[in-house]
């Protein structure tokens, strides 16, 4: 149980002679102050008893006042005690100095889910809001506790929320609401690079998060915190990712795509018309076809996009336009579908056409699903093809990368990957281009 008194710091006499008072809370033998703001002379201070002598002129009212302190620092421990909590002096502290203040890290972070959520990019929210729970596990934890009991907590709780999401009746906006409206937890300038730092290790220990889980974690932080500051909530000086702070650095992953010879076993594999694996098949073709298109974005494509021998589409990613001629391998891909065309609005793939057209939301879980079902039967394609490598979804875009290699410009291909940034391209397929390092290696060891 944290120790919880008001004391006179005399370290720091003001030129009138008085001391301030100060909370002093002591919890695991480390202790935190809470300056009051309040001063008086070392006279009027009942060391004993804790309060202000009746010598000082204003000593009932300032009494009520520090009680009223004391009595607030408190009941946030003892609130943190009652709900097994584990809670050191200086959260206490900080819990404290916040009490009153207007928006937490939280409250900002739920308001920024339900704005994504209204907006109808539901991907986008529900990532967002998964952090937020994890960093909300991060303050719970309990350093006292064994690592696989607080793992399976973790995972217990992650349980029930999906539960609880698959419900009948259950309301996005009004669990995002409960969860984070009143959560005062944590504000912005709690988070400081040591609470960082201890946050990536809670991540890769707890929560199990590979590197780049991490990173995306951190840049979700920053956004919060760049979004706060514009906002007037907290202060420039709070920014833990400034200077040689907290350094954000993405590390390079590797992008493995087919070669010519594994993207012809595919299209030559004989499959049952109208089967699982051959819808599969035709829509990862189709993707690679069009360098790569987001299988998101096949999936919702109408006959409406076809015009003049051209797709016209839309990146839902980024919203950015595209035209492209329909390779002849498209096209045939495309003629087994136009007799179950029924109009222009029509998709094209047969994963969305139950889905209502008026609900963003509804399309959204139907691509999901339908982009999970693919999924499935890509690793059954790759089997029946003899295709070791993890024939995925997004695969069809490195294998396009891997197969143009350096024959095509890069100011094209940006345009073909839809890329904002020339430099994103370059070293996007910086990935698929060997044949330097290739050709130097047979130097050394075949000269």
């Amino acid at each position: 149980m944290a120790s919880i008194k008001i004391v006179l710091w005399k370290h720091d006499q003001k030129k009138d002679g008085t001391f301030p008072l100060a909370i002093r809370i002591t919890q695991n033998r480390k202790t935190r102050y809470i300056f009051t703001g309040k001063y008086i002379l070392e006279k009027d201070w009942d060391k004993n008893l804790g309060k202000v002598k009746k010598s000082h002129v204003n000593s009932a009212r300032l009494n009520n006042y520090l009680l009223k302190k004391v009595t607030e620092v408190d009941s946030i421990a003892l609130e943190a005690e009652g709900s097994k909590e584990y809670i050191s002096s200086k959260q206490i502290k900080n819990k404290a100095k916040h009490k009153g203040r207007t928006v937490s890290f939280f409250q900002f972070g739920a308001e920024r889910v339900m704005n994504r959520f209204q907006s109808g990019k539901f991907s986008t929210c529900k990532g967002e809001l998964s952090m937020l729970f994890n960093v909300r596990e991060f303050l719970k934890w309990n350093r006292f506790e064994e690592r696989d009991q607080v793992i399976n907590g973790i995972k217990e709780r992650r349980r029930n929320r999906v539960g609880q999401s698959r419900k009948f009746g259950y309301n996005f906006l009004e669990h995002v609401k409960g969860e984070f409206g009143k959560e005062t937890s944590l504000y912005f300038e709690d988070i400081t690079e040591a609470f960082l730092s201890n946050f990536k290790v809670f991540c890769i220990s707890y929560l199990e998060h590979k590197t780049r889980t991490v990173t995306n974690h951190l840049i979700y932080i920053r956004t919060l915190f760049n979004a706060a500051i514009k906002e007037g909530i907290v202060e420039a000086k709070h920014y833990p990712f400034a200077g040689e702070k907290e350094r954000i650095r993405i590390k390079p992953t590797q992008k493995i795509g087919l070669t010519r010879e594994e993207i012809q076993l595919i299209e030559d594999v004989k499959l049952e018309k109208e089967s699982n694996l051959w819808h599969t098949r035709n829509v990862w073709l189709f993707s690679f076809y069009f360098a790569g298109i987001r299988i998101s974005d096949v999936l919702q494509m109408k006959w409406s996009d076809l015009m003049d021998g051209r797709l016209y589409y839309t990146m839902n990613k980024n919203e950015k336009p595209l035209s492209l001629k329909i390779p002849e391998q498209a096209e045939g891909i495309l003629e087994f579908y136009r007799p179950s065309r029924q109009s222009q609005d029509d998709y094209i793939f047969p994963y969305l056409k139950k889905a209502n057209p008026n609900s963003k939301r509804d399309i959204f879980v139907k691509t999901k699903n339908g982009i999970a079902v693919l999924n499935k039967y890509l690793k059954q394609l790759a089997g029946k093809c003899g295709i070791t490598k993890n024939l995925s979804n997004h695969i069809a875009r490195h294998s396009f990368g891997n197969i143009a290699g350096d024959a095509i410009s890069p100011l094209m291909l940006q345009k073909l990957y839809r890329h904002s940034d020339l430099k994103t391209t370059i070293m996007y397929q910086a990935n698929f281009i060997h044949k330097d390092a290739d050709d130097a290696l047979d130097a050394v060891l075949n000269s």
